[in-house]
């Protein structure tokens, strides 16, 4: 728990909350966003990768990853994106395994 606070829901680097809704990934997300360029994963493919992270003992306050410090949730969600976690990526895994 965070002293300062009182909550366990906050980064220890800068205090801000570390918890983001689906409704705020949506809306990040968002098919009428300015950002046409933005290429997002396929929902199953969304919901693989963030199985990955919750099951990954790099993950912090079960949003964070402790290898690159992004939120997963939003991180998960991006094509482009790849796994940080070092010498095995869990991503990768996913990624044959549908092949």
């Amino acid at each position: 728990m965070n002293e300062d606070t009182g909550s366990d829901q906050n980064c220890k680097g800068c205090s801000a909350n570390v918890r983001i809704s689906p409704e705020e990934i949506a809306a990040l997300f968002n098919p009428n966003l300015r950002i046409k360029a933005v290429k997002v994963v396929t929902e199953a493919e969304y919901a693989d990768r963030i199985d990955a992270c919750l099951a990954c003992p790099a993950l912090q306050y079960g949003t964070t990853c402790m290898h690159c410090g992004c939120l997963v949730h939003l991180k998960a969600k991006l094509r482009v994106s790849k796994c940080p976690f070092p010498y095995a990526p869990r991503w990768e895994k996913l990624a044959s395994l549908s092949v």
